[in-house]
């Protein structure tokens, strides 16, 4: 499967799921002015993605996690349901056994980036590995 690009705008942040490195990145800025055009095409590339997930577990070829990277500076209240969405279906993929590593970076002085993700970690019953910077 591809590799997902989307480069970020002043309002909507870049986008970067490699598929080489199993490195998922979501960063910047998420306060589009229409959050569902933005992340529905994201969102359904990550559900296509089980297809290549399932693909590797057959062949025994997922050695090492898949590791899914918050770092966003601010996101508002309608980005907020879709980033949840994401986190609903990275879950799945963890119950299905599947080697994933969520992380959640944020600024050392926004607790609220920390907080927000606390209660996504909590909400979605996922465990994030919270990475200070």
């Amino acid at each position: 499967m591809e590799s997902l690009i989307i480069e970020a705008t002043e309002d909507s942040p870049k986008i970067l799921f490699d598929t080489l490195s199993n490195r998922f990145v979501i960063s910047g800025e998420s306060r589009p002015e229409n959050a569902g055009k933005f992340f529905t095409p994201v969102i359904n590339w990550i559900i296509r993605f089980e297809e290549t997930l399932s693909q590797r577990k057959q062949e025994k070829n997922i050695d090492l996690p898949l590791v899914f990277v918050f770092n966003l500076e601010y996101f508002n209240s309608t980005s907020a349901k879709y980033i949840k969405d994401v986190l609903l279906i990275i879950k799945k993929f963890v119950d299905q056994g599947y080697p994933f590593i969520v992380e959640w970076h944020y600024d050392k002085r926004d607790d609220d980036m920390l907080d927000a993700g606390n209660e996504f970690s909590d909400t979605v019953e996922l465990k994030f590995e919270f990475v200070e910077y």
